[in-house]
């Protein structure tokens, strides 16, 4: 099926409402999706931008790559209200990302890797520390197609980071030092401090 007509009928099913997420084993999140050129018309496009908002807030995340729902297209949208401890904050570098559409986004690193627990919407259940750079230079189109070059840091670097590697085929534990993989219940029992130290210690995985 040609990309237009899965958006149009994904749209026609879901309109401005949550989609299914799609989960690990599905092929969908391991194939490299399309640029988007031109071949959704743009008042689809937005139908589509809705329903990957609307998915993040049901899930509820922080972003959702158009993958995730079945549409193999280089897109996702993101926003983090940062609702955490201070303490937390500081030390994940996570402040309030005010929601957006990127379009076929891209990154270079601007800063040494740091790492910290992630988790993913398709992936539920289990999050493991992954390295990434903790700062980055972010280029991407807007929904309007104008084109955008920002440069992001701590956790709005790493969620742009990790939704750009979605349109990739590329899951978090892909990157992820397997020795720190936990579920979450255990996350919340004994790895819930603001940076993954004790855990390295206790579970035998290296930070940067």
């Amino acid at each position: 099926m040609e990309i237009a007509e899965l958006v149009t009928e994904l749209v026609e099913k879901y309109r401005g409402e949550a989609a299914p997420l799609v989960e690990v084993g599905d092929p969908v999140l391991r194939a490299v999706a399309e640029p988007v050129n031109g071949q959704v018309e743009p008042e689809l496009l937005r139908d589509l931008v809705e329903i990957l908002f609307a998915t993040m807030h049901a899930a509820p995340g922080v972003g959702v790559a158009a993958p995730q729902i079945g549409i193999p297209l280089r897109m996702a949208v993101l926003g983090d209200s940062a609702l955490v401890a201070e303490e937390v904050a500081t030390a994940r570098g996570r402040r309030p990302l005010p929601e957006f559409t990127i379009i076929n986004p891209a990154y270079t690193a601007d800063g040494g890797d740091i790492g910290f627990y992630e988790g993913c919407l398709s992936m539920p259940g289990y999050q493991a520390v992954v390295s990434r750079p903790e700062s980055i230079v972010a280029t991407y189109q807007d929904v309007d197609g104008v084109q955008h070059t920002e440069r992001l840091s701590g956790w709005p670097a790493r969620i742009f980071q990790h939704e750009t590697d979605h349109l990739h085929g590329i899951i978090y534990i892909d990157k992820a030092d397997t020795r720190s993989v936990t579920t979450n219940d255990h996350l919340r029992e004994r790895w819930a401090q603001p940076t993954p130290a004790e855990a390295a210690r206790a579970l035998g995985f290296s930070l940067p």
